[in-house]
């Protein structure tokens, strides 16, 4: 009877695909932004320290390094996270319905709003606020992937209205400023200065932008 060759002891392990492991890898980064934007509120910017982070996140300081180089890149990358695809998504609803530059302002009106009364997701900007003038590359970072991007959403409506008669020609840069500058402040004195509107956020938003609208429609003198 032919004897059955022996089992090895020793066999290679597999590393299990799409298992927990896989997925507790790919969570990390976000993982570690979660723990930085706690330690940014709560220390500000330029206390915070990596280890800090490192603890918060439950990781080594090492860890972190595997993904971002400094508390900069860091930074840059909740900014990607957090605010970025809040302006994509005013840019595509802007481009969308630049057919109805009335109906459309007022629909970003509510997505803003929406996110204003959100305290995470103003904490981001009140970070690049409190930084901007001592690190340029951030200020330029937030402004090209984020202000500007819900300017020019903004502008192309104004300028699609004036372009079909709806509203009354002005200059767009101005139509701009006129939209963004009390919804700036609004969130401002809500977040940064603890004020509290006489009416909710989603009101005070509302109303300033049917004032604005009013005046874009108004006759020409």
């Amino acid at each position: 009877m032919p004897r059955r060759s022996p089992k090895s002891s020793a066999t290679t392990p597999k590393i299990p695909q799409g298992g927990k492991w896989e997925r507790r890898a790919a969570d990390r980064p976000d993982e570690i932004l979660d723990a930085a934007l706690a330690v940014f509120v709560a220390n500000g910017f330029d206390a915070a320290r990596m280890d800090d982070i490192a603890r918060e996140a439950g990781v080594s300081k090492g860890a972190i390094y595997l993904y971002f180089d400094s508390k900069v890149a860091v930074l840059k990358a909740l900014i990607a996270r957090e605010v970025a695809p809040i302006a994509r998504q005013a840019e595509a609803v802007a481009l969308a319905g630049t057919h109805e530059p009335v109906h459309t302002l007022r629909q970003l009106g509510s997505i803003v709003s929406q996110r204003l009364l959100e305290t995470r997701s103003f904490a981001v900007p009140r970070i690049v606020l409190s930084v901007a003038s001592r690190f340029p590359e951030i200020a330029d970072y937030y402004r090209e992937d984020v202000v500007d991007r819900g300017r020019g959403a903004i502008r192309a409506l104004v300028r699609a209205g004036i372009e079909q008669g709806t509203f009354r020609p002005v200059d767009p840069e101005a139509a701009v400023r006129a939209v963004v500058g009390p919804i700036l402040f609004i969130a401002l004195y809500s977040h940064v200065l603890g004020g509290q509107p006489p009416t909710s956020l989603k009101q005070a938003i509302d109303d300033h932008l049917d004032l604005v609208l009013r005046a874009l429609q108004g006759e020409t003198p």
